[in-house]
């Protein structure tokens, strides 16, 4: 069996890597192709190193642009690519614009198509990575879901029977990561000596009006504890065109941290504030009291208990961060560890003989 996976964003590569592991135990035959779609100077040969993930097979080189330009220029090259190396499945990660343009250039040339990380949705319409992930599930042969919420999902907008649960793979990323920084830890600007908050801050809801980002940063600087600010080269961008600074009050900025420094920085904070998907989902793995700078989260799971919270109103950040910690054990809804064997597993199952 061969399959092609497209990344073009870092969160998707570290996602690649256990799928990339689990495929060659499996025996299967794994190409990688990256779009392009975000360079990022992080992404060294240390990156690939310190996760187990294989170097592109292909690199398109696309770069940024807006959304249509950008995913029509996708579309062109990656459906060259397969025509070449004709996969049994095309597998796409999350809900980029990579992601998309994957998904329509299989479907259009008549390739199975598998999406892992099915049936997220967050129901907020203004978000182009929600309009991403129902596409892309409604387009694919597999769906990859995560969670039993994915599920339900899936299943009310008529996806059953071509979904499959598998677990979540940033799961088996996480807890391999974890254990690693626990026995060698890392270097990090990230200092342990006092209490501190770890926080991202990079979604145009957050970071486009320039109000709304000057209250956000306002309240991360007025936090009793010193904010590590990992800052997003979007967010850096955005307060510069508005004019406002980074480091002021408790906030400290750093670069955007390799996932090991995230790992073990958000592993000993006292509170993570963030309106990523991915880190929410991590702290709550991690036992870290999160503040979600949103109205709604595809991660619903991380609510429970409190663990998580929403906070949409910026005034209300220090209220969120400063709450009582949970005492209640955190349930284990992202699967355990596995995903990535899972995931094979279904494709291998899947395959048409």
């Amino acid at each position: 069996m061969k399959v092609l996976s497209v990344v073009g964003a870092r969160p998707q590569f570290v996602k690649l890597a256990p799928i990339a592991a689990a495929a060659t135990a499996a025996g299967v035959e794994h190409i990688v192709v990256h779009t392009g779609q975000h360079y990022d100077e992080d992404m060294s040969s240390s990156f690939f190193d310190e996760l187990g993930i294989p170097n592109p097979d292909v690199n398109l080189a696309i770069g940024s642009g807006s959304h249509g330009a950008q995913t029509g220029e996708m579309l062109v090259a990656l459906e060259k690519v397969f025509q070449e190396r004709q996969p049994d499945w095309v597998l796409v990660y999350g809900d980029t614009n990579s992601t998309l343009a994957a998904a329509i250039a299989a479907t259009k040339i008549h390739l199975p198509l598998a999406h892992l990380e099915a049936g997220l949705r967050s129901f907020n319409r203004r978000m182009p990575e929600e309009h991403n992930r129902v596409l892309t599930d409604h387009s694919a042969d597999l769906c990859l879901a995560p969670t039993e919420v994915a599920m339900a999902h899936l299943a009310h907008e008529g996806l059953a029977e071509r979904s499959v649960l598998v677990g979540d793979v940033m799961t088996d990323v996480l807890l391999r990561t974890a254990d690693r920084v626990a026995a060698n830890p890392v270097d990090s600007p990230v200092s342990a000596d006092a209490p501190y908050v770890v926080a991202t801050i990079h979604r145009p809801d957050n970071t486009d009006d320039p109000d709304r980002l000057a209250a956000i940063l306002n309240a991360l600087a007025g936090l009793d504890k010193r904010v590590y600010l990992a800052a997003h080269p979007r967010l850096v961008d955005r307060a510069a065109t508005h004019g406002l600074k980074l480091e002021i009050g408790a906030i400290t900025p750093l670069a955007p941290l390799s996932y090991p420094r995230l790992v073990q920085a958000v592993t000993a904070a006292d509170a993570v504030v963030t309106d990523s998907g991915g880190l929410q989902k991590e702290a709550f793995l991690l036992g870290a009291l999160t503040t979600t700078v949103r109205s709604e989260t595809e991660w619903v799971e991380t609510l429970d208990d409190g663990w998580n919270q929403l906070v949409n109103d910026p005034a209300e950040i220090a209220a969120s961060v400063g709450r009582t910690r949970p005492t209640a054990t955190r349930a284990t809804p992202y699967g355990d560890g596995h995903a990535a064997d899972a995931t094979i597993s279904a494709l291998i199952a899947h395959t048409s003989s």
